[in-house]
């Protein structure tokens, strides 16, 4: 007969591993796993279920490697492309489609053009898609506002990718915005994110700002 809190620990730790297998965040989802296989991992131990315990130390090995992984390739321009694709491109008119429910919900006042003989962005905008091997991870639209600024529209990454910044590989790239005559970008008022900081980007009320050399 178990104790109380050897019982409550493999509740604990099931339930768990459950939650994680509904994350779409691809690290989280590693993450909240990895703890899971670790809880799992005791209660199997205590319970003296070796062939449990065997498999979640496997699990938890495995977590670590992919976890590793992922963390190595965060800031990887080996890893992420920055593809320049133009306003009327079928394929980003699909992928805008595909997340036009999750773009609507963080990027409210995004507005693509709608029309079938009019480009999907409208004109004086350019489109930036981030690639990691064949998926897309993130697009970055911008606005050319006149007098050499760039207003970002929007700065969107996929669900999966959400624990990481794809778009910073599109303003690492300052060539892509130097080339059209831009010497400065802002973002979308009300962007918090931190990783603009990272890239040289300056606080302006509620908004971030680059100039660009």
């Amino acid at each position: 007969m178990t104790t109380w809190w050897v019982q409550t620990l493999g509740w604990a730790g099931s339930s768990l591993l459950v939650f994680s297998l509904l994350q779409a965040r691809v690290l989280r989802f590693r993450l909240l796993n990895l703890v899971a296989s670790c809880t799992l991992t005791a209660f199997n131990a205590l319970v003296h279920v070796w062939p449990m315990v065997a498999m979640n130390v496997v699990i938890a090995g495995i977590n670590i490697v992919f976890i590793s992984r992922l963390l190595r390739e965060r800031g990887d321009d080996k890893v992420y492309e920055v593809v320049p694709v133009g306003p009327d491109e079928a394929y980003l008119q699909h992928f805008l489609k595909v997340q036009a429910a999750d773009i609507r919900k963080h990027f409210p006042r995004f507005e693509p053009a709608t029309g079938d003989a009019a480009p999907v962005l409208g004109e004086g905008r350019s489109a930036y898609l981030v690639e990691r091997g064949n998926e897309t991870v993130g697009v970055v639209v911008v606005r050319d506002a006149g007098d050499g600024v760039a207003q970002v529209e929007l700065d969107y990454v996929t669900p999966r990718f959400r624990d990481f910044s794809p778009g910073e590989f599109v303003y690492r790239s300052s060539g892509l915005f130097r080339g059209k005559g831009i010497r400065r970008i802002i973002t979308p008022p009300g962007m918090l994110n931190p990783y603009y900081a990272r890239l040289g980007f300056r606080a302006e009320g509620d908004h971030w700002v680059a100039d660009l050399a």
